[in-house]
């Protein structure tokens, strides 16, 4: 499931017409650049949840067809059901009882096919090292130990595998997933490891920039 329903308020002006998965990256859209990494990874059955400007999705992706893959859409309107209340409303879609889960408006180079060899632990979470816009991370994690509390401290990084029983108990129709990862990190229930390769939560405007001018830094790097 690639998570896009958000309304994107801190990327305006470039998200008042566009939904931020769609906004480019260097010749592709955020979002396209996760849907061709899952099929590089076997992944064929995505579906994508969409909020505001959302029909743009199937206008731009159609059924998926043209990258190997087949989309289903979760459409949730303008009223958001945040991060853990737009799985819930998804989960009747995913045909599966274990499910991944990536954020649409990250870009990174985790290899996603190496998901089918974890833990099967009811939330399975990819941390990565602390950004500069978020310094104190999420999470402790040392020793293959998750923690609320600790000195060594990652970045979630929005990918995760769930399974759909940890969403079992849910009642809530709109609801953050924060609260509920912390209770099942002090549960005991969740596992996790961390990725040290590339990374980006494109989250402005001007991180958006800054990815583009790495990712031609790089394009002209290779041509020299």
């Amino acid at each position: 499931m690639i998570l896009a329903a958000g309304h994107g308020k801190r990327m305006r002006p470039l998200t008042e017409h566009t939904p931020k998965p769609l906004l480019m990256v260097g010749d592709k859209t955020l979002i396209e650049y996760h849907i061709e990494a899952l099929a590089n990874a076997d992944i064929h059955n995505i579906v994508i949840n969409t909020g505001r400007l959302g029909s743009q999705f199937e206008e731009k992706l159609g059924d998926g067809r043209q990258y190997g893959v087949s989309l289903r859409y979760s459409h949730e309107g303008d009223s958001p059901l945040e991060t853990g209340g737009g799985i819930c409303k998804a989960l009747p879609l995913l045909e599966s009882s274990e499910f991944l889960a990536v954020n649409g408006d990250i870009w990174t180079d985790y290899n996603f096919s190496t998901l089918s060899h974890k833990p099967k632990s009811p939330c399975h979470l990819i941390l990565v090292n602390n950004p500069e816009h978020n310094p104190n991370g999420d999470f402790s994690f040392s020793d293959n130990t998750l923690s609320n509390d600790g000195e060594q401290r990652y970045t979630f990084s929005g990918i995760a595998v769930y399974q759909k029983e940890f969403f079992a108990s849910i009642k809530e129709q709109a609801f953050s997933l924060a609260p509920l990862l912390k209770q099942a990190i002090n549960e005991q229930c969740a596992s996790a490891e961390i990725h040290y390769g590339q990374w980006y939560d494109i989250g402005t405007p001007k991180r958006l920039e800054e990815l583009n001018q790495k990712l031609k830094a790089n394009v002209l790097a290779d041509l020299e």
